[in-house]
């Protein structure tokens, strides 16, 4: 990571935000739902046999049109400053082997903020059929950038009630991430990142060493809420949502806590959050589940 602490400014490009990307299709196979929970150590078993993917697996399809929209708003000399700020999926139904996604994005807005500038990109997920499947939120945080204004829209706020820590947990879940954790994920999602792979590339970049990945870290607590408060049913889930508050390495054991956070209209919202000993490294969780 770049030591330098002092923002510089840099002019967004205005005439990017709201434009559709070219559409991404995507044929899901059983074969990559089951890589793709083995890679998160998943232990739900329908993951597992390729029934149906589990939630986070959402991000695979939609992986190559993701990032096409920032490109058009932020210039690429400061993309090595660009860190996944949060994830929100929005579910409209689970994906199973078969489907034949079709997948676009666009950026709806940006934040200039005290330590950098985020950008929203919005990205729809339907069937060729044109049947909705998701919708995501994607936040993307430009280290020591201002862009000097804000502009557009944010993504859905899922911020965490402190007031749920006057009470115990629902459930605490503990995990481990293993030693070849991100030499797993990254085929089964199709990230080829350097930073999860690479020892010399991570130290050039200011890192002790190679980073997990923060959506397999994201998985982890996606299993961890599914099987603690949803049955281990997949087809429940309507949201699913975290900040990326601290990286993770290979090696780490890691817990899930699991709030309850309310319940209206037949879903029950669970707010939740993911550390390393006195680290949070996923925080402001939230998932709601269908009664």
């Amino acid at each position: 990571m770049s030591a330098e602490t002092s923002a510089r400014t840099v002019e967004f490009d205005d005439s990017g935000l709201e434009t559709w990307s070219d559409e991404d299709r995507f044929a899901v196979t059983a074969e990559r739902v089951a890589e793709y929970a083995a890679a998160t150590n998943d232990p739900i078993a329908a993951h597992l046999a390729g029934t149906v993917a589990g939630p986070v697996f959402a991000i695979v399809p939609v992986f190559e049109a993701m990032m096409m929209p920032v490109i058009d708003v932020a210039p690429m000399d400061i993309f090595g400053r660009v860190v996944h700020g949060e994830q929100d999926f929005h579910f409209h139904r689970a994906i199973r082997p078969g489907d034949r996604l079709v997948s676009r994005a666009k950026a709806i807005g940006y934040a200039s903020r005290p330590n950098g500038t985020t950008i929203t990109i919005r990205i729809e997920c339907r069937t060729e059929a044109g049947e909705p499947v998701n919708d995501q939120y994607l936040t993307a945080f430009f280290r020591n950038i201002d862009a000097g204004k804000t502009v557009g829209a944010a993504a859905p706020a899922h911020k965490f009630d402190e007031r749920l820590r006057e009470q115990d947990p629902v459930a605490v879940v503990a995990q481990h991430v293993d030693h070849d954790q991100t030499f797993r994920y990254a085929p089964a999602s199709g990230d080829p990142v350097p930073l999860h792979l690479d020892e010399q590339v991570a130290k050039d970049a200011g890192l002790p060493g190679i980073i997990a990945h923060g959506l397999c870290t994201m998985a982890f607590a996606s299993w961890a809420v599914l099987t603690e408060v949803a049955e281990s049913d997949v087809h429940r889930l309507r949201r699913f949502a975290v900040r990326f508050a601290k990286l993770v390495f290979p090696g780490d054991d890691l817990e899930t806590r699991i709030w309850k956070a309310g319940s209206a209209d037949g879903v029950t919202r669970y707010a939740f959050e993911t550390v390393r000993g006195d680290d949070v490294v996923l925080s402001d969780g939230l998932a709601e589940i269908a009664d």
